[in-house]
């Protein structure tokens, strides 16, 4: 079974599966991110400093190592969705949905006609060319991460052909009132979060969130989620470097680490 057949089995065996993420150009944080065990790497388009060609690069040294993929697109502009789908991406999340009508661009850009606008063009021989087969591994989450998409978020939820909701805590703290440092201790963010993994899961969606660390993944699991990022590569390296530092007896304390989305 493939990497991503294991992790739509965990997802409906409502297991969690932990992420790793990428936002720069590396030949070593996505394999590393394989060793360590983790079972997904998302690729970082929007905020982060990869282009299409660094991407479709990433996914093809991934493409026979023991993990899943999805990308992080700027917007569901059909052009960039199409294209990290036909460079292998098993999943494309979109940021910023705050409508149905939003979602629904979302889906229609992995689907060919007449479903959808997806144009035919896979760039892996491995891909193969049936359409069914290509538009099923194309796993669509929409982001979830302002207070005007709250009111919608089981509208948003009801559109077909979504695989699941994904949080982006620190955006729904600023748009809320909130500092991005207190997006974990505020009741009403964390409230909103809890509201929209439960209206998730009621919907039968996966419900997905970017953690930012370890302790922070582990309390979301506790609430429902089940597909939760991490840590970027640059969170990830700048621990073990601490900690490397610390355990030679030099360097000081190790700043704490932030999930930001």
């Amino acid at each position: 079974m493939s990497a991503a057949g294991r992790l739509r089995e965990a997802l409906a065996d409502h297991r969690p599966v932990w992420g790793g993420w990428v936002i720069g150009s590396t030949l070593f944080g996505p394999e590393e991110f394989v060793t360590a065990g983790y079972d997904y790497v998302g690729f970082d388009t929007q905020h982060g400093f990869l282009s299409d060609t660094d991407v479709a690069l990433l996914l093809r040294r991934l493409e026979h190592l023991p993990i899943a993929t999805a990308v992080r697109l700027p917007s569901a502009d059909p052009g960039p969705i199409g294209r990290v789908l036909d460079a292998g991406a098993d999943a494309v999340i979109i940021p910023m949905v705050e409508t149905p009508e939003q979602a629904a661009r979302a889906v229609a850009a992995t689907k060919y006609a007449p479903a959808g606008v997806r144009s035919f063009g896979p760039l892996r021989p491995s891909l193969g060319t049936d359409t069914a087969a290509l538009e099923s591994r194309a796993n669509v989450y929409a982001m979830i991460e302002t207070a005007a998409a709250l009111p919608n978020v089981a509208e948003i939820c009801a559109v077909p052909g979504l695989a699941g909701i994904y949080v982006g805590p620190a955006d729904l703290a600023v748009s809320m009132g909130h500092p991005v440092s207190a997006m974990w201790s505020t009741a009403e963010v964390t409230d909103a979060i809890k509201s929209i993994q439960q209206t998730a899961a009621a919907a039968g969606l996966v419900a997905g969130i970017h953690a930012g660390d370890g302790r922070i993944g582990k309390m979301v699991a506790e609430w429902g989620f089940q597909f939760i990022t991490l840590a970027s590569e640059s969170q990830a390296l700048r621990r073990g470097a601490a900690d490397h530092l610390r355990d030679a007896g030099g360097g000081p304390e190790a700043a704490p680490q932030k999930g930001y989305a």
